[in-house]
């Protein structure tokens, strides 16, 4: 993990951004305000930035390359409520445009109005996942795409009864000739259009990013701070790396939950038990309430969870341990999440075949 060793390279380095910014901090009253100025800060950043810049463009599989054909057919599939069981439930209905493409509950709702067992990730920037689900259960964005049609507890919908029901529908046959010539209907492809079209959800240009190009005046000064501190003292780039904040494994941050998450997958792996994916931050100020199971309402509350380092268990993460942040640190450490929320590009719900 890039960031993780570049964290450690830079460590002495960093302890001088501590020493210059985050002592005297402690020092001054809850109100005061303290602009980044040491020299060393300016080299820290210069380094860190590099590692936060954005993709030219998003990742398609080889083999599943995009083509406008097959990402308008996912999306008509996306938003269609007919692909459950009891046709009121879509992809949509989890994942929505409206809530930075999850669905804003603490847990997810399902077949027969069933709470479900954890929160709905979003699918912001999941072209850039290589596991997916909070306990890494699918292994392509494909794999996903069908697993909550056939979910008993999600859409409930068998994958038979889904072709068939596909194949009711005129006019879903030719968009499926057009995005798949001489491959028809089949779970291979309703997969492969769903998975398209969900790669092509991507985090618009923050005002962060703005900053990481050159632009001084677009983020505060508590939001540089805060991003210093995200990267040395905070720890947070140990798993929250990259440009979409993510390293894409799994960890027990020490909530109290009898979930073991990705303990089910690797049932012999102790660090595994009470385990889950490293959601990325893009959009986060925007996606409340937060972790796996939606136990926690806000982004200062999470903060203060990693300050107290949680649950003390075996399975706990090595990376996890009280951190010691002042209320200031706190409050910069959100200034700079804020910063990652930018204007999506509106989405539209498509006319459904009939």
């Amino acid at each position: 993990m890039r960031i993780r060793g570049l964290y450690v390279q830079y460590s002495q380095l960093a302890a001088v951004v501590i020493v210059a910014i985050a002592a005297p901090l402690a020092l001054l009253p809850n109100d005061a305000t303290l602009a980044v100025t040491p020299t060393a800060t300016d080299a820290v950043l210069e380094v860190l930035k590099v590692q936060y810049r954005r993709p030219d463009a998003i990742p398609f599989p080889k083999n599943n390359p995009y083509t406008i054909q097959k990402a308008a057919l996912g999306k008509r599939l996306y938003f269609d409520t007919r692909l459950s069981a009891a046709n009121l439930l879509s992809c949509a209905s989890c994942h929505s445009p409206a809530y930075s493409w999850g669905d804003g509950q603490p847990r997810g709702v399902g077949h027969g109005m069933q709470q479900l067992g954890r929160r709905s990730p979003s699918i912001v920037n999941a072209a850039f996942g290589g596991i997916f689900m909070w306990d890494g259960r699918f292994g392509s964005l494909e794999e996903q795409a069908l697993g909550p049609i056939g979910a008993e507890a999600e859409m409930n919908l068998p994958i038979d009864q889904l072709m068939d029901r596909l194949k009711g529908i005129p006019e879903y046959r030719p968009l499926f000739e057009a995005a798949f010539p001489r491959e028809g209907i089949s779970p291979q492809t309703v997969a492969k259009a769903i998975a398209t079209y969900e790669r092509t959800v991507v985090s618009g240009r923050a005002p962060f990013d703005a900053w990481i190009e050159g632009d001084e005046s677009v983020i505060s000064s508590e939001a540089k701070r805060g991003f210093v501190l995200f990267n040395t003292k905070g720890a947070c780039a140990n798993c929250h790396s990259g440009w979409n904040f993510t390293d894409d494994s799994f960890h027990d941050v020490g909530l109290s939950d009898s979930d073991i998450g990705r303990g089910k997958q690797m049932p012999t792996v102790v660090k595994m038990q009470h385990a889950f994916k490293t959601p990325g931050l893009r959009e986060i100020a925007r996606r409340s309430p937060y972790m796996h199971d939606g136990s926690i309402p806000t982004l200062e509350a999470v903060i203060d969870q990693y300050d107290d380092g949680g649950t003390s268990r075996p399975s706990r993460s090595d990376l996890i341990h009280p951190l010691g942040l002042t209320k200031l640190e706190k409050s910069d450490l959100v200034a700079f999440l804020a910063t990652l929320t930018s204007e999506m590009e509106p989405t539209t719900v498509p006319v459904l075949p009939r």
